[in-house]
């Protein structure tokens, strides 16, 4: 018989990978979600109308499966207990459609100050999209995404790797400038959030390379710094994420120009690499 303790890590294990799949379907705007309803029905884990969990019934069942899995395969005793992946669907949105929803967004406190709401521009087709935390000043004043000092740079890591910048994607987690470029809020990067996710859904990048600790924090949902998990791809979904450093910090410290420059090697060899096993 399989220990209590072995059992409820298994169930512990089902019901959190169900939350995460509920969270992130509620940051794509879905309304209504009932958590009960992400757990798949599994053998020996369902309730039957009326009658109490027998655990001790369940542990047994479980051993039986185990004599099973033994003699014939090593298939879990509850069969597989791990939900599918949440991978992120191929929209059929354009991206227009997704901004006439932002429309003249008034959903946090940052529509005070800003000149324009800067979307996400670059090839519909993009493989390779850049995501950073919010427009600046050259940002707010022009309507587009790194287009100030930062966005110079950015352009040049951008053909470094061998790409065009009308080749690739680039956005931001926020639309609206904060007051003196300080990071937007939690909350104020909850109300744009889901119109990145889209925009992400409606284009489907093979790789997004999120710059700097805000950019990656949000989307990643993750504590760690950025220079604890930059250069190591992450997964956001079934898209490949690279973490580096943002373009504004190399401004400020020139030396950490090297180690993003590994960090986009390998997003350029993982590029090359899956467009070769393609063809």
């Amino acid at each position: 018989m399989m220990p209590p303790e072995t059992e409820i890590t298994e169930l512990l294990t089902l019901l959190r990978d169900a939350r995460e799949q509920v969270v992130y379907l509620k940051e794509l705007g879905v309304e209504g979600i009932v958590a009960e309803s992400s757990i798949p029905e599994r053998s020996g884990l369902t309730q039957a109308p009326g009658r109490s969990t027998n655990l001790g019934a369940t542990a047994a069942q479980k051993a039986r499966h185990q004599e099973r899995a033994t003699a014939q395969s090593s298939e879990s005793l509850f069969g597989d207990l791990t939900p599918p992946p949440v991978r992120i669907q191929k929209s059929s949105e354009t991206l227009e459609e997704i901004w006439a929803d932002v429309g003249d967004c008034t959903r946090c406190p940052l529509h005070k100050d800003r000149t324009h709401i800067v979307h996400t521009e670059g090839n519909r087709k993009a493989r390779l999209m850049f995501v950073g935390e919010a427009p600046g000043a050259d940002e707010d004043a022009q309507s587009r995404p790194f287009v100030g000092r930062a966005g110079q740079l950015l352009t040049k890591i951008i053909e470094a790797i061998g790409l065009k910048r009308e080749e690739v994607l680039i956005g931001n987690v926020n639309r609206c400038r904060p007051p003196g470029n300080r990071p937007p809020t939690p909350e104020e990067a909850s109300m744009c959030k889901p119109f990145l996710l889209r925009e992400i859904a409606a284009v489907q990048p093979e790789v997004i390379v999120v710059l700097g600790n805000t950019a990656m924090r949000n989307l990643l949902d993750i504590k760690q710094g950025i220079t604890k998990v930059r250069g190591e791809f992450q997964d956001y979904h079934g898209v490949k994420v690279m973490p580096t450093f943002h373009p504004a910090y190399l401004l400020r410290d020139p030396s950490k120009k090297k180690e993003t420059w590994e960090d986009l090697k390998k997003v350029r060899d993982y590029l090359d690499s899956n467009r070769k096993s393609e063809s």
